[in-house]
């Protein structure tokens, strides 16, 4: 606006204006054995929406706890957030690992009990499932569930959001190309998704071994190209 001022001659300088410094990425994240501690102390169906972010990634608030039924397609294998039903607005789909099919079985199966119970549709993923007046509603949220099971098991603290972080961390790490794993979790841009792709002590134990088991990183390996010879 103060550039475009300028070009009018409705300004006589332009103010030099200094960027905020960015702060640090939160380093927050979930080795395995430290997730499933406080997976089980949480009840069913929250384990559920606890895995599908740390499987994928995907916001608990505004991808997870607004799953419906319809979303998921246990004969295909597939789930999928809708176009319009993201951060981003995209649509977006992932493949089933066999731990997160069975789990999305079992509480559909939950589900479909209460509308049975209730004679009437559920249509969301995570209802309220015990019996009270919020019973088959959509559950909007569970902060409180959340900390006390991070608190019993010595993890006060810990965000749910950190399980987006674990998420993008371990993609890579098991080799799912950055462009793909950018698509499961929903990041848009390379520096944003970086901010989550955290490096941890476990990460530089490993790169330690790595060197101490004989991979000599200061060597230069022979190319394959260094073999093949071109002819024509």
């Amino acid at each position: 606006m103060l550039r475009l001022g300028y070009e009018r001659d409705k300004v006589a300088k332009l103010p030099v204006i200094h960027k905020l410094t960015e702060a640090p990425p939160r380093a927050g994240f979930f080795e395995r054995t430290d997730f499933e501690a406080v997976r089980r102390t949480l009840r069913p169906d929250l384990q559920v929406a606890v895995t599908i972010a740390h499987s994928y990634g995907w916001r608990m608030q505004s991808e997870v706890l607004t799953l419906a039924l319809s979303q998921i397609d246990l004969g295909a294998g597939t789930m999928r957030i809708n176009p319009g039903g993201s951060k981003t607005g995209e649509g977006r789909i992932v493949y089933l690992s066999s731990e997160v099919k069975k789990m999305l079985e079992e509480q559909i199966e939950r589900v479909r009990a209460v509308s049975r119970t209730m004679g009437r549709v559920i249509p969301y993923l995570f209802p309220h499932l015990p019996k009270g007046r919020l019973q088959g509603e959509r559950i909007r949220d569970f902060r409180k569930s959340w900390a006390t099971a991070c608190k019993a098991v010595g993890l006060s603290g810990m965000l749910r959001h950190d399980l987006r972080r674990t998420a993008a961390r371990n993609l890579i790490r098991s080799g799912v190309p950055e462009v793909v794993s950018m698509r499961i979790t929903g990041h848009r841009t390379r520096s944003v998704f970086d901010r989550y792709n955290i490096v941890s002590p476990a990460d530089l134990q490993d790169a330690a071994r790595k060197m101490a088991g004989g991979h000599n990183l200061g060597t230069v390996a022979p190319s394959p190209l260094d073999s093949v010879t071109v002819t024509g």
